[in-house]
């Protein structure tokens, strides 16, 4: 029977960098799998339209994005969820109160909000998507306003306690470490993700794979028998069942090889 394969993207299939690379040995794996008849599935915390033209020239069979927010398979989107427009309102507005730094993820484009404090990671952020041709002119008084989910970055005077109380209760607050936070609608994640494509096609979870290197990465790989972590990784290396090389060190490649999927 064919297997799947679930890749995160950043520091798994493009290295984590203002480089962005994607190594050629990583090509090569994902294109010798599809070729023996297995399936692969970009499983990112990035929301649908922030996929790369260079990571979808790979080839892949479908996308869950947005942590489980989002749903493609063979083209078609199967599942678009979004936070309703008052609570998004709603939101924002507790964001400026917290005094944290929010960055707002639509399945089609980002919304920042200038009433709060510019940290040195949005800086940083912003650069990336201004350099990547990514639109960052979206603002939270848009008419469009809305989002499938958000991270925010923290200050000295940042009031989580106030934060953590208040969006705890709809949802899953992810430390992605260096105060910076992944906010994920209760009841989705990377590993709803891969239940509903498994359940979907009918493939048995015996022959479901996944590959990461970070804590948002943690749902998809607890949730399959089969998971691995890239190698550098070491804060996820005793929740996955093999360690593979470096991204940069064929690490995708003798990944497969490893289980015998290319």
């Amino acid at each position: 029977m064919r297997s799947i394969i679930f890749f995160d993207i950043d520091g798994t299939i493009v290295t984590e960098d203002e480089r962005a690379i994607i190594p050629q040995s990583t090509m090569e794996a994902i294109a010798l799998t599809r070729e023996k008849g297995n399936l692969t599935f970009i499983n990112s915390g990035r929301t649908a339209f922030n996929i790369s033209p260079k990571v979808k020239k790979l080839g892949f069979d479908g996308y869950i994005c947005g942590c489980g927010t989002y749903i493609e398979y063979g083209g078609k989107v199967l599942l678009s969820q979004t936070v309703e427009k008052d609570k998004c309102k709603r939101i924002a507005e507790l964001m400026r109160k917290c005094w944290v730094t929010p960055v707002y993820e639509h399945r089609d484009g980002y919304f920042f909000d200038d009433k709060t404090p510019v940290t040195e990671g949005l800086k940083y952020f912003m650069e990336v998507f201004v350099d990547s041709g990514i639109d960052v002119s979206g603002r939270v008084e848009d008419n469009n306003f809305g989002f499938d989910k958000f991270v925010i970055w923290t200050n000295p005077d940042s009031d989580m306690e106030l934060f953590r109380q208040e969006i705890s209760k709809d949802f899953s607050i992810i430390d992605r470490g260096g105060g910076f936070y992944e906010n994920v609608p209760l009841g989705f994640s990377k590993a709803t993700g891969i239940a509903a494509i498994l359940d979907k096609l009918g493939i048995s979870i015996e022959n479901a794979y996944a590959i990461g290197d970070s804590t948002n990465d943690l749902p998809m790989l607890q949730a399959v028998p089969n998971s691995i972590a890239m190698g550098g990784a070491e804060h996820i290396y005793p929740y996955v069942s093999y360690v593979t090389n470096p991204i940069e060190e064929n690490g995708i490649y003798n990944a497969l090889k490893h289980f015998e999927l290319i």
